[in-house]
């Protein structure tokens, strides 16, 4: 897994894949860890596609993930800006064992703000807290940021007042964002 890993951060694909063919051929039991370093390999450089392909292949031959894999997938998707591909990711998730985490969430979270949903990003958001998963400063602060973006500071009060009464700490990206869109609006005071 280590050699497949470094292969994958030196974009050398192709020897990534071998070395998991030499691992197949000894016959070691190949887990989670590896195929998620192959997924993740394939996702840093730039071919999320075949991250999807080999991880349907991987499920189709009976091998269990786990909610790394997932994140990974989910993580590449939103970055190359394919957040609605995530969410259906999401779903499909939802519907095995693995349970999607707040990390996980956080990601589609992110994703939509920056695709300017920020809308769907507050929806997900009552989700995750209906069915008991807290949200963290980092659901809070994406959330912040995409609705002082539109300048709904009504939206930016209610969220802030929900992370005190679920005591979470505002941290320093939170309160720079909220400077930030308060000085843009000329509202230094």
């Amino acid at each position: 897994s280590i050699l497949i890993n470094c292969y994958c951060h030196l974009g050398h694909m192709g020897f990534a894949f071998s070395v998991l063919g030499m691992v197949l051929k000894r016959g070691y039991q190949l887990n989670a860890i590896t195929l998620t370093t192959i997924m993740k390999g394939l996702c840093i450089n730039g071919e999320v596609r075949k991250a999807l392909e080999f991880h349907d292949s991987v499920v189709a031959q009976g091998f269990l993930l786990d909610e790394v894999t997932y994140g990974t997938l989910i993580n590449g998707l939103c970055k190359i800006g394919l957040t609605r591909e995530a969410f259906e990711l999401l779903h499909k998730m939802e519907g095995q064992v693995v349970r999607p985490n707040v990390v996980i969430y956080n990601m589609i979270v992110d994703g939509l703000c920056k695709d300017g949903l920020v809308t769907e990003a507050r929806d997900l958001y009552s989700d995750v807290v209906g069915r008991g998963i807290d949200p963290d400063v980092f659901t809070y602060t994406c959330l912040i940021h995409g609705f002082c973006g539109l300048g709904q500071w009504r939206e930016v009060t209610r969220l802030l007042c929900d992370m005190v009464d679920r005591n979470v700490n505002l941290n320093v990206y939170t309160y720079n964002i909220l400077i930030d869109a308060l000085c843009k609006k000329g509202m230094l005071g």
